[in-house]
């Protein structure tokens, strides 16, 4: 009867906590994935349709990219940290006629009588036109450049309709770099520098693999000359965009009145590129790396590396003195001392599971009489033995790297098994409908591409890859004419 009522009590408390995932990943992608977020405390939904709130746990992980951003990208290539206004004026926008077009479906707007401001006031859907009105007043010279700024801030797309957590909201947080420079050559070559750094980023920090590449025409930024790209594939057969690099031309310098007198004391018009990431890269992170337990989260992101729960057996009180000593020994790694009473360890172990904590350590009496205790890794449950010695703080490092490459490697494996070739649009849509990435050769016509969209139902082109090896263009896959250049083409968020 005691254990029954044990067993009972036990349901009860996972219940009462909301804790668990209700659907597997491989059923129901998005109510998993919905689930995962809202129940490892990751982000919730805003009050007002199509927003969202970003917790404490979810807001780590971007701080981390943050970090990783400005000391990896900003520092290294000279670019400097500022921020600009949030309103924008209407005229500002008019100014670039191919980017107000772009962005008109996009804009939430404030009306005069509301600003008192005499136009409409934009609230950021972007902040090309806001940066370089300032842009025009501060640089005089060839040697003002090249100019490179870079600011963190909210943006909103007014569109959006259903909120999907990090993936789709009418406001997200993002950075965006804007540079001015001398020469087209600067400009391009630092345009395809910080979309391979993302590249870097998305690998090193957030186990991530992406293929790096340019946008067609039909698909690239309003206002750019040139777009670049990196997409991620997901489990569920489709693409992610999750960062940006564009190649903007002259446009917005003559538009904004961006000139400068070079060395031959003749007056100029300079080349600028703009680049961003945004919160969407925490999405692609969530559903590429968790699974039907809840988060799981890349060691290098996490806030918090380790968890410590020690295991009680009667009135035995010493694996908890041994947890609060391996806390202090384990500072560097920011761990969390699970002491709550009235909890099993059972249960604590799947809340943390839930919450993506990427170690595990267990410690019971018979570890602290062999002077052991038991490491436990998130992202595939292996347990692993280790001695408390001065070695320990070394030894969970390595197990750590190993986790974060394997778990690019995971998912390293599985986008390279999702890609495929085809050679005409009956192998094509029947690689769509099986959730592949699909390699084209391509003629860059737009009607090209948009048929191929209607006779998929809805593939687009992600990306004309930067590097491919070894691949003969041939005929476009849909017209027949001779191609331009290999093309991906997959479903997309």
């Amino acid at each position: 009867m005691k254990k029954a009522v044990v067993k009972e009590s036990k349901k009860e408390e996972k219940k009462d906590m909301g804790l668990g995932i209700s659907v597997k990943k491989s059923q129901d992608l998005p109510t998993w994935y919905e689930q995962v977020c809202l129940k490892a405390e990751i982000a919730d939904f805003g009050p007002v349709k199509g927003t969202m709130v970003i917790r404490p746990n979810g807001y780590a992980i971007w701080q981390a990219i943050q970090d990783y951003f400005n000391k990896n990208i900003v520092k290294p290539t000279g670019v400097r940290n500022a921020y600009f206004p949030l309103f924008i004026p209407e005229s500002f926008f008019k100014k670039e006629a191919k980017h107000a077009k772009g962005f008109k479906a996009e804009v939430a707007w404030i009306d005069p009588e509301v600003s008192g401001e005499g136009e409409r006031i934009a609230i950021r859907p972007t902040s090309e036109t806001i940066m370089y009105d300032s842009y025009s007043k501060w640089i005089r010279s060839y040697k003002d450049l090249p100019l490179k700024i870079n600011q963190w801030c909210n943006v909103v797309r007014w569109e959006t309709q259903a909120t999907k957590l990090f993936l789709r909201s009418r406001e997200f947080l993002w950075q965006e770099g804007h540079c001015v420079y001398e020469t087209e050559k600067e400009c391009n070559d630092d345009a395809v520098n910080y979309i391979k750094l993302y590249a870097k980023l998305c690998e090193e920090l957030l186990a991530l693999p992406v293929i790096a590449g340019a946008k067609t025409e039909k698909e690239k930024f309003a206002g750019a000359k040139t777009s670049y790209t990196i997409e991620a594939f997901m489990p569920d057969g489709k693409a992610l965009q999750s960062g940006t690099s564009h190649n903007l031309g002259q446009g917005f310098a003559e538009s904004f009145g961006l000139k400068y007198i070079g060395k031959d004391e003749k007056e100029h018009l300079p080349w600028q590129n703009s680049w961003g990431i945004s919160t969407r890269l925490i999405g692609a992170t969530i559903m590429t790396h968790s699974d039907d337990k809840g988060l799981v989260l890349p060691p290098k992101v996490a806030e918090n590396k380790i968890v410590i729960v020690p295991i009680l057996i009667g009135s035995d009180n010493s694996p908890l003195k041994k947890a609060e000593e391996l806390k202090k020994v384990l500072e560097e790694f920011n761990p969390i001392l699970d002491n709550r009473e009235g909890y099993s360890a059972g249960y604590k172990f799947s809340e943390w599971e839930m919450k993506g904590i990427p170690l595990r350590i267990e410690i019971g009496p018979r570890d602290i009489k062999e002077n052991k205790l038991i490491v436990v890794r998130r992202d595939n449950g292996k347990k692993e033995s280790l001695s408390i010695n001065k070695e320990l703080s070394n030894n969970i490092n390595k197990i750590l790297e190993s986790m974060h490459k394997e778990m690019y490697s995971h998912a390293k494996n599985f986008l390279n098994t999702s890609i495929v070739e085809a050679e005409n649009m009956k192998d094509l849509i029947k690689s769509i409908e099986d959730k592949k990435m699909v390699l084209v050769s391509f003629c860059g016509e737009e009607s090209c591409e948009d048929n191929i969209k209607e006779k998929t139902q809805g593939a687009s082109s992600r990306c004309i890859p930067l590097e491919l090896k070894n691949k003969k263009l041939g005929k476009c896959i849909y017209c027949d004419k001779q191609a331009k250049y290999k093309l991906y083409f997959a479903r997309s968020y």
